[in-house]
């Protein structure tokens, strides 16, 4: 092989080595771009989740504050729509729904909520969650003798 060739054979090896690096950037570039949607997905599925926990216990407690109120010979004031959107408002959620009708009776009754709570995802904005929960109060257990004594004041 002459000189001349052997320049010509450099030369290429030289531009396919250009072209290697470049194809190695454009693979590094591709896995830092899926890296980066990967970790995305990952902490919209772990907002989407905390939220519909948030909603979960909201919707608890909710119903739970609610039941006891549906019954007024309990003592207890105001509406237990009222009592439940308080509830909802404390544990971060807004109240969509009370079924929660006053009863005068000394029957079981029971009450259901819906809450929702917005999950704030980066790039797709407030997304709604919603959770809902029933409660179940029975006044006649107020009057079981084995419940515990009230507190003296």
């Amino acid at each position: 092989m002459s000189q001349g060739e052997r320049g010509v054979h450099d030369s290429d090896s030289t531009h396919l080595k250009a072209t290697e690096r470049g194809a190695a950037s454009g693979l590094v570039l591709t896995i830092v771009i899926w890296g980066i949607m990967m970790a995305w997905m990952v902490a919209a599925v772990a907002i989407a989740g905390t939220a519909k926990m948030r909603a979960e216990s909201a919707a608890d407690g909710a119903a739970l504050a609610a039941a006891p109120v549906t019954f007024r010979p309990f003592g207890a004031r105001g509406s237990a729509t009222g009592e439940a959107a308080r509830f909802a408002r404390a544990n971060g959620a807004e109240l969509s729904l009370c079924t929660c009708r006053p009863d005068p009776s000394w029957n079981e009754r029971t009450v259901e909520v819906r809450v929702v709570v917005y999950a704030r995802v980066p790039g797709l904005g407030a997304i709604p969650v919603r959770a809902q929960s029933r409660a179940t109060f029975d006044p006649l257990a107020l009057l079981d003798e084995g419940a515990p004594e009230p507190a003296p004041p």
